[in-house]
């Protein structure tokens, strides 16, 4: 029978998620190491069963002769699907599905900025001018087409509240749609279906999909030309899926209307980079608001993981070979931070907190205990 007797865990949590996440683990040694420290890190984790890790699968993780699982505490795991990390036994889960209510509202703020022209109304009200020039030409979302690509959690969820606009739903995936018989247009990849149909008929296309080999730059300068002029492009997945060149090409020459994006490929985007300066483009810092107590979320998919793991049940967001990205791409942000090889006085410099939160802790004795 399946036991685990050593948890090592790097996430950044608060003193009363972590008392929550020791406890699903009762029966085991629970150590805290923090993710930058690969050196203490790669020791722990000699004898450990299971890591749960802030970051991407660390090249110093590999070479445990007994770690069997490794949960990574964020959504896409395109930075962990890595030959070198194919080449072990290793279980690699994530957090998929965590966020995806706002990660749908995100996606309408996007298409309501465009709806709205959001930049053109502010700058209006700045000036003190009523009325902006072209507005009796501006549509809504109410009757309109939009293609959703990728239809896991973040694509389900969206489709659900985009259903009380009353917009014509197409929806791609890889797989079946099961279900979501209020969408107007399905296309199954492993069917023969493509994107080109949902391309030239719809106003708005989101991006919802996983990040692979086979999905990297998937819009790139021939899938752009097959978009409709007007049509309006939201990316909330990753950055890789956009060939950026090609994106700004498209922007320029009217082969699209705008663009809401969450991610690039480099991030932080360049402060002196075209994007930032175009008026049909809309950028946020890959900075979706919180769900309630998100941390609380990815427990609970780490606590039925846990169930899974022991009784050899197929895991939740496990990593499979269909993941594998092996596209070079620039990591984003904080992704890059704790895969580095910064000194660690160099990271004790930096305001983690400012993006991470405040842990409200700093001994682990404070939360390392089992309830009774």
């Amino acid at each position: 029978m399946k036991e685990i007797k050593k948890v090592v865990s790097t996430v950044w949590y608060n003193k009363e998620n972590y008392h929550a996440l020791r406890n699903v683990f009762p029966n085991s040694d629970f150590v805290y190491v923090d993710f930058y420290d690969k050196e203490k890190i790669t020791k722990e984790l000699e004898d450990a069963d299971v890591a749960i890790i802030l970051g991407d699968v660390d090249n110093c993780m590999l070479h445990s002769k007994t770690l069997k699982w490794i949960a990574c505490d964020h959504a896409g795991l395109n930075g962990s699907a890595r030959d070198e990390v194919f080449a072990t036994d290793l279980i690699v889960t994530g957090a998929a599905g965590r966020s995806a209510p706002v990660l749908a509202e995100h996606c309408i703020y996007f298409m309501m900025q465009s709806c709205y022209h959001t930049k053109e109304l502010l700058a209006a009200q700045e000036k003190g001018q009523w009325g902006v020039e072209g507005s009796n030409k501006w549509k809504g979302m109410y009757g309109r087409k939009v293609g959703i690509i990728g239809m896991g959690n973040n694509g389900k969820m969206v489709a659900d509240r985009l259903r009380g606009f009353d917009m014509e739903i197409y929806a791609f995936d890889k797989f079946p749609i099961k279900g979501y018989d209020f969408i107007d247009h399905k296309y199954v990849g492993n069917d023969g279906d493509t994107i080109d149909e949902m391309l030239a008929e719809c106003d708005f296309i989101i991006l919802t999909v996983v990040l692979n080999d086979e999905t990297y730059h998937m819009f790139s300068t021939d899938t752009f030309k097959k978009m409709k002029k007007d049509s309006f492009i939201v990316n909330m997945s990753r950055g890789g899926l956009i060939d950026t060149p090609a994106l700004v090409k498209a922007l320029e020459e009217g082969e699209i209307s705008g663009a809401g994006l969450d991610v690039c490929e480099e991030e932080p985007l360049p402060s002196d980079h075209p994007l930032w300066r175009m008026p049909n483009v809309y950028i946020t810092p890959h900075s979706t608001p919180q769900v309630p107590n998100r941390s609380k979320r990815s427990i609970e998919i780490i606590k039925e993981n846990v169930r899974r793991f022991l009784a050899d049940e197929p895991m939740i967001n496990q990593l499979t070979e269909k993941d594998r990205f092996g596209a070079v791409e620039t990591t984003s942000g904080f992704a890059k931070l704790t895969n580095s090889t910064m000194p660690i006085e160099e990271i004790k410099k930096l305001p983690l907190e400012k993006f991470l939160g405040e842990k409200g802790w700093s001994d682990p004795s404070e939360w390392n205990y089992i309830d009774e």
